[in-house]
């Protein structure tokens, strides 16, 4: 089975990666900072970038022909879990905003950095889209 790359046109041209990566009807959805259409990290704090990091997630699972209740994992990678912590209820109220009441399995791990130094979180995820929602025209 070949993959098939999910770059979305409303993110950040890739270079070197993807976005996203369909097999079959299994979404891998590449890690996700708050970087903006123009390349730049969302100020703000850990809410602003969660909401950001969270609509770049989506937006290639739309891509691909999915829904926020085809996720079934994502991983945050969080450079200050406190800092998430005391914002989650606002984090949630995100989340329930833009993805309705649905909570794939999920994971939680603090690192030093990530690739852009003034991100705060990256999230990566996992999707199974039924076969008759997929987009293939990619």
């Amino acid at each position: 089975m070949n993959a098939i790359a999910i770059n979305p046109a409303s993110l950040p041209a890739p270079s070197g990666y993807s976005h996203g990566t369909l097999s079959g009807n299994t979404l891998y959805l590449g890690g996700q900072t708050a970087l903006d259409k123009d390349m730049r990290i969302v100020p703000g704090g850990i809410v602003a970038q969660f909401r950001q990091a969270f609509s770049n997630v989506l937006a290639t699972l739309k891509e691909a022909g999915g829904r926020p209740e085809d996720l079934v994992s994502i991983t945050l990678y969080l450079t200050d879990i406190p800092d998430y912590q005391a914002h989650g209820k606002e984090i949630g109220k995100v989340w329930r905003e833009l993805a309705g009441p649905v909570y794939p399995a999920m994971a939680g791990i603090g690192c030093t950095d990530l690739w852009q130094t003034e991100a705060l979180i990256e999230i990566v995820g996992v999707a199974v889209v039924p076969e008759e929602r997929i987009l293939r025209n990619h």
